[in-house]
């Protein structure tokens, strides 16, 4: 449901109540409170990755995908921050019916990540926080906009696995990076976060760029020199895991991509 994707705020004559017990069921989530330099709030987090040394000792509310619901509802928590995707359909719904506020992220562009960083420090109560944090986040994008900007962005192919292949559609997070780094994602009028796509499909598009997670899903692609990313050796591995987290880190994350895709700007 459409409704469900809104956001839902605490409010009283207009103002967000603070919160004292918080769970995240996202790691990206779990960052934000970190940034926002309000991990003591966090009394359940869905693991999900390396956790933050800040979060070692709170206690854990399943994997991602699967939710230990009596595990939450044991914490009391009166906030949950929640990625749509984090959880599957039917838990969500549950937490629907639990009567406990939810905040629900799900930003598909690095400016709504940085409204969203605001938007989650006035529901912990860190309004003040929020704002810094999110005019830095701001201000470190039209930077990397301005120094990365093409008349002509790179096409670029960014594989997400490669068996079955797959990678990220127009409508992800990931695709509005590699605009902010002057390219554009081959695949961007795929709607899909994470679609499936064919080898034939890859060469079609003829990408100039090639990004993959290791080495070895990238000298896979020598097999066809004849795509433009192949011919002029721009087959790059993505520099780190940051891009798949959208928290404050998410920024540097993208300014190294940046910086491994135009390495003279």
């Amino acid at each position: 449901m459409r409704a469900w994707l809104a956001v839902l705020l605490l409010v009283v004559a207009g103002q967000a109540v603070a919160v004292e017990r918080v769970v995240s069921l996202a790691p990206s989530l779990s960052e934000i409170v970190v940034e926002l330099g309000a991990a003591d709030l966090l009394v359940g987090v869905l693991d999900g990755g390396e956790r933050p040394q800040a979060l070692a000792s709170v206690p854990s509310v399943g994997n991602y995908g699967q939710l230990d619901m009596e595990r939450l509802l044991s914490l009391k928590p009166d906030l949950i921050l929640l990625w749509p995707g984090s959880v599957g359909p039917a838990q969500r719904e549950q937490l629907q019916r639990l009567n406990i506020p939810v905040f629900v992220a799900e930003p598909h562009s690095l400016e709504q990540l940085t409204s969203h960083v605001e938007a989650i420090a006035r529901q912990l109560g860190r309004a003040d926080a929020g704002r810094q944090l999110a005019a830095q986040l701001r201000q470190r994008l039209a930077e990397l906009r301005q120094r990365y900007h093409r008349a002509e962005p790179l096409r670029v192919f960014y594989q997400v696995w490669n068996q079955p292949l797959y990678t990220v559609g127009g409508g992800q997070i990931i695709s509005d990076a590699l605009g902010v780094c002057g390219a554009r994602n081959v695949f961007d009028d795929l709607k899909l976060p994470a679609p499936q796509v064919s080898i034939e499909s890859v060469l079609q598009r003829n990408p100039e760029v090639i990004l993959a997670g290791d080495q070895a899903q990238l000298d896979a692609w020598k097999a066809w020199p004849q795509v433009a990313a192949v011919s002029a050796g721009h087959l790059l591995v993505v520099p780190d895991k940051g891009l798949e987290r959208p928290s404050g880190q998410m920024l540097e994350a993208v300014a190294r991509l940046c910086q491994v895709i135009a390495p003279s700007l």
